[in-house]
């Protein structure tokens, strides 16, 4: 007479056991870091650029694409500056000196820009709605003036279907000439004083891009923007001054920094932080350091937060303060 095995069943259940595929881990979310500008060109580009992939390295959490400036791109001409009514002697012959340069150099000038026209447009194909199936979120790092980007119908509706937008110090810059970039950045550069020192109110301690700070996020020195066509009742605010950041001219009043919302399904986030190196770099050794390293730090992990919270990875509230 046959023993039954009672082995068999679980040898059976081990092997079934074995061959299944371990726990899945969620695929890191994709990137893409623009930093291309028609207009002012920051020289921390470079440094940021990098920062932000280090984030994305170390947290594991995204991978990091870019999107740079190509090559060629001819130096700005400029015009020069009409004369003051009775203008000297000396000023009208200084005057006369400088438009005959600019006179002499403008051919040349239009001649690289008309080269270097494709490559710009040839670029900005990754911002192209085919080509933006393939990332969770787009960050401008520090881009400036109006970039002749594929469609910004099909960028709109990316966003508003549930992907990400950061905007990072310049990215209210960008774009002047469009309402609808203004009304899903949240805002819009009106300009900035000399650099200075600033004491930064933390709106919401909770959210992922504040929790790291106290009450203040207080930075030794940095070039603080202005900005215009804020909305406090559709914006929730992180940071901001209680005085105009002009030394000249600290009016009390409200001042934001830094804000987020949602945008349809999408989360947008800005930081008007992010002109100098020793804000964004962390490294002790940078010349010419203003910020201690734990400004640095703390504003990278001010960045990392808005990253994380846009792209869905760490809860934070987007309602208005302010109604």
């Amino acid at each position: 007479m046959k023993i039954p095995s009672l082995f068999a069943p679980v040898g059976a259940i081990l092997s079934a056991v074995l061959l299944l595929p371990a726990t899945a881990v969620a695929a890191p979310k994709k990137v893409l870091v623009v930093s291309v500008t028609t207009g002012f060109r920051h020289s921390s580009i470079p440094t940021m650029n990098r920062v932000i992939g280090e984030l994305g390295a170390a947290s594991k959490e995204f991978t990091v694409d870019y999107l740079e400036q190509p090559a060629g791109k001819p130096s700005d001409l400029k015009r020069p500056k009409a004369l003051a009514a009775g203008a000297s002697e000396a000023d009208q012959a200084k005057f006369n000196e400088a438009q005959a340069k600019y006179d002499a150099d403008l051919p040349a000038f239009k001649e690289a820009q008309a080269k270097w026209d494709p490559l710009l447009k040839a670029a900005l194909l990754k911002l192209s709605a085919e080509s933006l199936k393939n990332y969770d979120a787009v960050i401008f790092a520090n881009t400036t003036g109006d970039l002749p980007i594929p469609d910004r119908e099909g960028f709109l509706a990316w966003l508003k279907s549930g992907k990400a937008f950061i905007g990072l110090h310049a990215a209210t810059d960008t774009f002047h000439g469009w309402p609808e970039y203004k009304e899903f950045i949240g805002g819009e550069f009106a300009g900035h004083g000399p650099q200075l020192s600033v004491s930064c109110i933390n709106e919401d301690p909770q959210h992922p891009a504040n929790k790291h700070v106290g009450k203040t996020f207080d930075i030794a020195l940095e070039e603080m923007y202005q900005i215009k066509n804020h909305d406090r009742a559709k914006e929730h605010e992180l940071l901001s001054l209680d005085k105009k950041p002009v030394l000249a001219d600290p009016q009390p009043g409200f001042y934001p920094v830094s804000w987020c919302h949602l945008y349809g399904k999408g989360r947008v986030f800005y930081s008007s932080l992010g002109h100098r190196e020793d804000i964004i770099d962390a490294d002790p050794a940078l010349k010419d350091r203003k910020n201690p390293v734990e400004v640095s730090r703390a504003y990278q992990e001010h960045v990392l937060g808005g990253i994380r919270w846009a792209l869905g990875l760490a809860p934070g509230d987007a309602t208005p303060q302010t109604k």
